[in-house]
């Protein structure tokens, strides 16, 4: 037995009618389990019953066994003398609060097969337990638990921007550097791009935003992807020497310390995304002479935002995806989707912080409105999901399905998510191992 697993009984009213009854108070009638408490002291808080013909009102706490009361010291803590109620599944002793009061103590009823599809979940080895059962519950609540999900997620992220932008002395311009900077390099090089925007503060670049050259060499050279050891055929390169000698003067003046070049990635990458023409490109969005950020407010539209952030690397990338090695051809534009990943995790985040700070509901509703006309993200996670019943119609889905797999699945908090619950809930009407059981 596990303890959440009484919680969500309790918390649901999943228990049998009648079940609950103490040895000397009798049966007990249940008016409200009360507030889920997940923060210190009891489990339920404001529980009322109906003991005996006379209502009580106070709080719930769960035990697997009675005598966890005393292991967890509730004996002694006055914090828990308010406690009416300790449902338990093993009554193995009477228990006292701190004031001397005998508790009453029950234990719940409940179909076996409630406990028995909450075992096969949590116990599946598939990242997805309910795969293939999605569809069994009902779809507006499916819906509405993915849109919760999505503005948590959404929420989430504005909260990790928030101190992003308390680093940077309140400056968006530089905030946004930062999250597009970060997500150029997509999953595999997101911490590198990341120490790289961290020590090449955009201030630095806007100095010479009118020479793109310039603006490659600081990238390149605080990449540390000027160092000769990473690329020995590019010492007699002429594009890549230039970029050195620039980078020479341009540390000098600022003092600026490279990061580790041994850190980027190119394994399994596609060339395309490699982190070499990915920082070219990232040299032509911000070669410009007005901040990135003013240029993103001014669109009022998906396609707007796409034209601003699909850029082309510099021609050099035209025939190379490392420097010194010449191919026949390359893609330098950035693709469709890789520009759809920056809106959705960058550009559209930091305009809902923007619309929070400056009170300007119009950014919030439009930071949403882009997620939710965005297609959905093409990733493992989203396949996956797809497999298993759950198709997203939007990026706003797609995000929340992310959430949903980060917070709920990974962990197997089942009971924790809407879907989950309600299979769960449906007891024997889904007793089907050979759905439950998945190859992993």
């Amino acid at each position: 037995m596990k303890e959440e697993f009484l919680h969500w009984l309790w918390k649901n009213r999943f228990f049998d009618d009648g079940s609950l009854c103490d040895r000397e108070a009798g049966l007990i009638e249940v008016i409200t389990p009360g507030e889920y408490n997940r923060d210190s002291g009891p489990d339920f808080f404001n529980t009322r019953l109906i003991i005996g013909g006379t209502e009580w009102a106070g709080n719930t706490e769960i035990h697997i066994s009675a005598s966890d009361w005393y292991r967890h010291g509730h004996h002694t803590d006055h914090a828990y003398d308010n406690v009416i109620l300790h449902l338990v599944h093993n009554e193995d002793t009477d228990v006292y609060t701190a004031s001397g009061r005998r508790l009453i103590t029950a234990r719940p009823g409940f179909e076996t097969a409630l406990w028995e599809n909450y075992f096969d979940f949590v116990n599946n080895p598939s990242p997805l337990p309910c795969s293939g059962l999605v569809g069994l519950t009902d779809s507006f609540m499916v819906k509405r638990w993915l849109w919760s999900l999505g503005v948590e997620r959404l929420q989430r992220k504005s909260n990790e921007i928030r101190e992003m932008l308390v680093k940077t002395g309140n400056d968006w311009e530089e905030t946004l550097y930062r999250l597009v900077s970060r997500y150029f390099g997509f999953r595999v090089n997101t911490d590198p791009f990341e120490m790289l925007a961290s020590r090449l503060p955009l201030k630095i670049i806007r100095k010479h935003s009118d020479n793109l050259l310039q603006v490659e060499a600081l990238l390149f050279g605080t990449a540390g992807l000027l160092d000769e050891a990473l690329f020995r055929e590019a010492v007699k390169d002429d594009y890549y020497l230039l970029l050195s000698r620039e980078y020479r003067v341009l540390r000098s003046k600022y003092s600026l310390q490279p990061v580790d070049g041994w850190l980027w990635k190119f394994h399994r990458l596609r060339p395309a995304n490699f982190p070499t023409v990915r920082m070219s490109q990232l040299a032509a969005l911000l070669t410009h002479s007005e901040g990135l950020f003013s240029r993103v407010l001014e669109c009022r539209d998906n396609e707007s935002l796409r034209s601003l952030l699909s850029v082309t690397a510099s021609q050099y990338w035209n025939s190379h995806y490392q420097f010194g090695k010449e191919v026949s051809s390359t893609a330098g534009r950035a693709g469709r989707q890789s520009v759809d990943l920056l809106i959705i995790n960058a550009v559209a985040p930091l305009l809902f912080v923007c619309g929070k700070i400056r009170q300007q509901q119009e950014l919030c509703d439009r930071a949403v409105d882009i997620l939710d006309s965005l297609p959905p993200e093409e990733n493992s996670v989203v396949t996956d999901f797809v497999k298993a019943g759950l198709k997203p119609e939007s990026a706003f889905a797609s995000q929340a399905l992310l959430e949903l797999r980060s917070l709920k699945c990974r962990n197997h908090r089942c009971l924790d998510c809407a879907i989950g619950s309600a299979l769960i809930a449906m007891g024997r009407k889904i007793r089907r191992s050979s759905s439950l059981f998945l190859e992993p």
